[in-house]
């Protein structure tokens, strides 16, 4: 199991029934009776209702971390340096520096060589005679970077300074004592970004490692857009291969993305972009993340969580903003341009390789397109004023460009008719264990002639399941066996949330 990871899935709660089950049958071999019993079991086709091939998926939301510092591989935060911000220089977070203020200065300005993140660091080295092992800046990843002995890490940075110098990069100890790969770098004198890639090879092992640039000329050099990557991804994709191998041993039959509030944003101006998070990884501005409150630089974006998909063998489903965020929203009289971009991000995905949309998707090395055949029109909206009237607009642009296309609606439509069309219908619920044991029924009276429903987000609250418990687990197990009997009209369910890095438990149901 990686570092600081638990998986959060419900095909745990299966095993822990079992066991309990087991526990039972242990307990009741040992009481002595006199009674025999005879259980009779119809196992005949007609007595069966087939489980829908598409039951049981996974939700992926980037929360807790799972994406920026989890399952995506970059071990470099605040790449970009973007997320301080050019008004906010000594905000560079979480870069540090390596000597001190007599020493070395940093701070960011607005000269990087790429328009959508302009943002870039410049530092100055202020001594003549600087301390041994140089002066620089350092980074440590997300609470560590886990270097393990043997492995290889790719290095790529964009530099420039006005006088040719020597850099030292490295990866150490989260002191800098222990030396775990080292490279130098000469950077030429010139006014022009130089864009720099180097293998590092690790000589040790350390999990809470950190990646510094130091040297011991007096200077100045600007650096943007640091990445540091492990060579070994999977299929080369840029996820974790560990965590990977744990959604593969689950075999979803679909894969939502990219969440959740993550689409909304608490303010629409920090909603996830998708035209943002595609093309070259150095070219993305990031965002940040107002509802889980960190920044993201976007190298996970929507064509990776595409091509994760079609890793899993899942079957995507794209949820994405219908012009509604937290606290703000756009007016269906002005929703155009929003569905127009939603009409373009089914272009990169289906759309042919020489189609507008399809060609960037190409050029990123997928010419073939994705099977996108599932999207949610906003998460969690039904009772903003706004929703249905954006709703229908985005379903009948969707309806005549894409027939095939099957849209969800936020509303339920589990105890009442939808006043609106739609092929299925967001079910979620969070509560304590007692609640969602009894709620295994919801579905028994729930209409056949509508929607079917799609139960995205479940989960035991927390508060009453801790970091994990039995009686949690139980309550969920039995939620889906009301699922499973009611598949005729149950077609997906997905748990959330799917990962949770210990460093930032923000928001955990189960544990």
């Amino acid at each position: 199991m990686p570092m600081g990871f638990k998986e959060v899935s419900s095909a745990t709660i299966f095993c822990l029934l079992l066991l309990f089950c087991l526990g039972c049958r242990c307990l009741a071999s040992e009481l002595v009776t006199s009674q025999a019993a005879t259980l009779n079991v119809d196992a005949s086709p007609q007595s069966a209702r087939k489980i829908p091939e598409t039951l049981f998926g996974i939700f992926f939301e980037e929360i807790n971390h799972a994406g920026a510092g989890g399952i995506w591989a970059e071990l470099v935060s605040n790449r970009g340096f973007e997320a301080g911000g050019p008004h906010t220089p000594s905000n560079i977070d979480p870069w540090s520096i390596i000597g001190d203020d007599s020493s070395v200065f940093v701070a960011t300005d607005r000269t990087s060589c790429f328009s959508r993140n302009i943002v870039a660091l410049r530092m100055e080295v202020l001594c003549d005679d600087c301390p041994t092992g140089g002066v620089g800046i350092y980074n440590p990843g997300f609470w560590g970077m886990n270097i393990e002995d043997g492995k290889a890490y790719n290095l790529v940075m964009y530099v420039k300074s006005p006088e040719t110098t020597d850099l030292t990069v490295s990866l150490t100890s989260s002191d800098g004592l222990q030396n775990l790969a080292s490279t130098t770098i000469t950077v030429s004198g010139t006014s022009n970004w130089t864009k720099v890639e180097q293998k590092l090879v690790a000589n040790g092992t350390n999990r809470t490692s950190r990646l510094q640039i130091t040297t011991n000329k007096k200077g100045v050099v600007w650096f943007d857009q640091v990445s540091l990557m492990p060579e070994d991804t999977y299929k080369g994709h840029g996820f974790r291969t560990e965590l990977i191998s744990m959604l593969l041993d689950l075999k979803p039959r679909f894969l939502r993305f990219p969440g959740g509030c993550f689409v909304e944003g608490d303010w629409l101006r920090n909603a996830f972009r998708w035209r943002e998070s595609i093309g070259p990884w150095e070219e993305r501005p990031g965002h940040f993340g107002d509802v889980w409150h960190y920044w993201t630089d976007d190298g996970l974006g929507y064509y990776e969580f595409l091509q994760l998909a079609e890793d899993l063998g899942a079957a995507p489903i794209w949820v994405f903003n219908n012009g509604v965020s937290h606290n703000d929203e756009v007016d269906t009289a002005a929703i155009a341009p929003f569905v127009k971009d939603v009409l373009d991000s089914l272009e990169f995905a289906r759309g042919s390789a020489d189609s507008t949309w399809g060609s960037v998707r190409a050029a990123m090395g997928h010419p073939e397109p994705f099977p996108v055949k599932y999207v949610a029109i906003g998460n969690e909206d039904c009772g903003k004023k706004i929703y249905r009237g954006n709703y229908l607009k985005f379903y009948n642009a969707i309806r005549q460009a894409y027939p095939d296309i099957q849209m969800i609606s936020n509303c339920d439509g589990s105890s009442r008719p939808l006043d609106h069309p739609a092929d299925l219908y967001d079910f979620h619920v969070y509560t304590d264990s007692k609640t969602l044991f009894n709620m295994r029924s919801t579905f028994d009276s729930t209409s056949r002639s509508g929607p079917k429903a799609f139960v995205s987000e479940y989960a035991v609250w927390r508060s009453d399941a801790g970091r994990g418990s039995l009686l949690a687990s139980l309550a969920e197990a039995a939620f889906l066996t009301g699922l499973e009997k009611n598949s005729d009209i149950v077609q997906m369910a997905s748990y959330a949330p799917l990962f949770v890095n210990d460093n930032d438990r923000t928001l955990v149901f189960m544990g």
